[in-house]
């Protein structure tokens, strides 16, 4: 695995003003993401992990910190240069899924690409492609309400996957499905994996944050390791 740093957190804190109280979520977070890695971020509810992956994804900004995206630092951006990177360097899967309900998969797995003016003809090859990576290549004309649970999930990773990203962030990706589903696209993400992609995962369950090469535990606003994986667990071929 190459030693390529592709995210890099220092002293990153974020509170919220609640009425006359400041509630501090995050207060002194470190963290360094290598290509190609999984790291899995492991907290109870109310922990910050969610606001932890928002930063991340530059859906939100810290207090105080600094914040490297593939070598840059996010404060010099300005919010058009930001809207880029969230556009072409990231990849969100997401609990809640966040399809659109009466579009088919391969116009909603475009989406992206629309944004970063791709033209239609391209946009769909690359789409169709996406989905094809993802085992949904006899579900390009399907709508949500065609799809079982574990194949909207799939769907909303080929969307993360169609900008080819520098790195993937799931948000308690499996926190909606069955469990058969949920395995399924656990496997997906080990595939994903194989292939080299960069992945952090935020979950509350061990056994899913033990999938990945690292496990970090959020807590009182900071992280700090759990434990490493086996080499080669739950690696396809390893």
């Amino acid at each position: 695995m190459s030693t390529t740093n592709v995210l890099r957190m220092r002293g990153i804190a974020r509170s919220y003003q609640i009425g006359p109280e400041r509630l501090d979520v995050l207060t002194n977070v470190d963290l360094d993401v290598q290509k190609g890695e999984w790291v899995a971020i492991v907290g109870a509810s109310g922990s910050g992990k969610s606001t932890l992956l928002n930063i991340m994804g530059l859906l939100d900004r810290p207090d105080s910190g600094r914040y490297e995206l593939g070598g840059v630092a996010v404060s010099t951006l300005d919010d058009k240069a930001r809207t880029l990177a969230r556009n072409q360097m990231i990849g969100f899967v997401f609990q809640q899924f966040n399809l659109l309900p009466r579009t088919d998969a391969i116009d909603d797995v475009a989406t992206p690409l629309l944004y970063a003016r791709v033209p239609k003809q391209k946009r769909l090859e690359r789409s169709a492609r996406a989905l094809q990576a993802v085992g949904l290549g006899d579900r390009l004309y399907h709508t949500p309400t065609e799809l079982s649970g574990g194949q909207i999930q799939r769907v909303a990773i080929a969307r993360a996957l169609v900008t080819n990203p520098t790195i993937i962030l799931a948000d308690e990706p499996t926190g909606n499905l069955d469990a058969a589903s949920g395995v399924e696209v656990l496997a997906l993400f080990d595939e994903l994996h194989a292939r080299g992609s960069t992945i952090v995962m935020i979950t509350h369950d061990m056994d899913i944050a033990a999938r990945a090469d690292r496990q970090l535990r959020l807590e009182t606003g900071r992280l700090a390791d759990i434990a490493a994986a086996p080499s080669g667990a739950h690696r396809p071929g390893g």
